[in-house]
């Protein structure tokens, strides 16, 4: 599971460039970053090719068929957080990238008896603002009150961070170490620092907090009502082995906010075709500029010399290829673990490498409908959507000691009895997805732990719980079990499998102060170089981090087309 990048820099140096997007223990990428960055180095002169290791291109970007019919997001899900900056770099709407708004974009039923014949309540937010008071005020007027003030509040400090994320790290051994004419070139790296400061200015403290903070910290001092509370709290563990109440889940939060789509602020939305239409619009993109792209290839390891320099890769039919240049797109754990030669790391090295957090509690269900969910708190009559199906329906997400519980549940070794669930169902915006009158849907669940009890996941294991899931679902949405035509259950260990998502981690490494900017994935390696000359990582492993699509692919970009200049 590869992909290769050959780079001809013509009578200055030539140099054999591999993207790799995975190993011999099947380690992908969980976004399009490396045809992002093959783009680039092939705008920049760079002759590129890409390889992949699967028969579909993208990672964990993709789109499968799994039941006759039914076109899947198999993992990735929906789009926020491709910078900007790169969709226009690459012309990505030229190339097939139709994206579907959602308005609303949140919709959170409640498990309640209706009163006087009612439905039971619900919350439904989106870019309305009006509306949104409305629907707030149903639960407190007070918090309704609140709530246009704490949207700006966020929206201005997630809009501080975006120069950290279209930049590498600050260069922090140029800055302090070299000659005084290195220095002050490395100086220049402290500008998205500098930017980040002048535009939070007398919110520093603010930013401070909310990114150390537990999300309910911030939320419990600006509300008081339920699911409201609940409901963005949700932003705060999405992914993350962690609770509201832990130190960290507010950065969690911010990083989920601080995307853009259609110039809107925050919002995400659903890739027409699936999230394979991003990648495959990254691909042609790529291919216009003269990036060759080849799937079905395997690259078993990366060739090191005696001289501790790369010297190419071998692929798993024996096929060596030699370079002096590798980027690995996959995990920085399956790139120092499985692809890089025993012996070519310290082991010291190697002990940091395994002290690396992966945890990860998602469970994702993909599951095939002959009908559409008709929910109690907002029933639609003759199957037909209503506007809160096109949104994040957030179920089990009435009040916080719900996601407690499943919490708890999974850090002990069991998979939750009352699961966080996200649904979305995308067809019902993008009709290429499904047969007439049928839709897919996404379930992404938590927690689950990757060992249960210590012991290995079985079949059985995953059909109980997906039938615990099925069953909540059921109580929001009656018929919803007799509507499945078929079903996939990923738990964290097959999400590392399929898509090389070490621990079945979404993020290629947890998104915790300790694995952030200069520590991620660890300090030695922030600025994406390894230990072995040549050797680059590039992948959601690196900063900004997992979900920001592209940014690690551009930074990576910017440090090769920097270092090959001084060769």
């Amino acid at each position: 599971m590869a992909a290769a990048v050959w780079t001809d820099r013509g009578t200055r140096a030539k140099n054999l460039l591999w993207i790799l997007m995975g190993s011999r223990s099947n380690h992908t990428a969980l976004k399009p970053c490396y045809d992002a960055l093959a783009a680039y180095l092939q705008k920049g002169g760079v002759k590129t090719a890409v390889l992949e290791r699967r028969h579909v291109l993208g990672g964990a970007a993709v789109t499968e068929e799994i039941f006759p019919g039914f076109h899947f997001s198999r993992c990735s899900y929906l789009l926020s957080l491709l910078r900007p900056h790169i969709c226009r770099d690459l012309e990505l709407k030229k190339h097939g990238l139709k994206v579907y708004m959602r308005d609303p974009h949140s919709f959170t039923p409640m498990l309640e008896e209706g009163m006087k014949g009612a439905a039971p309540r619900s919350l439904t937010l989106g870019s309305n603002l009006a509306k949104n008071l409305n629907e707030i005020g149903k639960f407190s007027q007070k918090d309704a009150k609140a709530y246009p003030d704490f949207v700006a509040h966020l929206e201005k400090l997630a809009s501080a961070i975006h120069p950290l994320l279209d930049s590498p790290p600050v260069d922090i051994r140029g800055v302090t170490a070299g000659s005084l004419r290195k220095r002050l070139a490395a100086t220049k790296t402290l500008t998205p620092i500098a930017k980040l400061g002048l535009k939070l200015g007398g919110n520093i403290p603010e930013f401070y907090e909310i990114i150390t903070a537990p999300i309910m910290k911030i939320l419990t001092r600006w509300f008081d009502s339920e699911p409201l509370i609940a409901t963005l709290a949700t932003d705060g563990v999405i992914g993350a082995m962690t609770s509201p109440s832990n130190p960290g889940s507010g950065y969690v939060l911010l990083h989920h906010v601080m995307g853009e789509l259609e110039k809107e602020k925050g919002a995400w939305g659903y890739v027409e075709g699936g999230m394979g239409g991003l990648s495959q619009a990254i691909a042609r993109s790529a291919q216009s500029y003269g990036v060759d792209v080849f799937t079905e290839k395997n690259v078993e390891q990366i060739l090191v010399g005696s001289d501790g320099a790369t010297k190419g890769v071998v692929l798993k039919d024996g096929a060596e290829i030699h370079s002096n240049v590798v980027l690995s797109n996959a995990t920085p754990y399956a790139t120092f673990k499985y692809l890089t030669p025993k012996g070519a790391l310290s082991e010291e090295f190697i002990r940091a490498v395994d002290q690396v957090d992966y945890t990860s509690p998602v469970t994702k269900i993909n599951v095939a409908l002959d009908k559409l969910p008709n929910f109690l708190a907002s029933p639609t009559p003759d199957d037909k959507p209503g506007p809160h199906h096109q949104c994040s329906v957030h179920l089990n997400c009435e009040n916080v000691d719900i996601l407690e519980a499943a919490y708890k549940d999974a850090i002990n070794g069991r998979p939750s009895a009352r699961p966080m669930l996200e649904m979305t169902i995308p067809s019902v915006l993008d009709p290429t997805l499904a047969p007439p009158g049928c839709h897919v849907v996404s379930l992404f669940t938590q927690f689950t732990p990757y060992h249960i009890k210590g012991r290995e996941w079985t079949q059985q294991d995953r059909e109980d719980f997906g039938d615990t899931v099925f069953d909540w679902v059921e109580q929001y949405a009656p018929g919803f079990k007799t509507s499945v035509v078929g079903r996939e259950i990923l738990s964290p260990p097959d999400l590392e499998k399929i898509f090389g998502l070490t621990g079945g981690n979404i993020f290629h490494g947890s998104m915790s102060l300790d694995q952030l900017y200069l520590a991620r994935p660890l300090p030695s390696l922030s600025d994406y170089r390894s230990p072995i000359k040549g050797l680059y990582l590039c992948g959601s492993g690196c900063h900004p981090g997992g979900g920001v699509m592209g940014s690690p692919g551009w930074n990576a970009a910017l440090t090769v087309i920097s270092d090959l200049k001084r060769r």
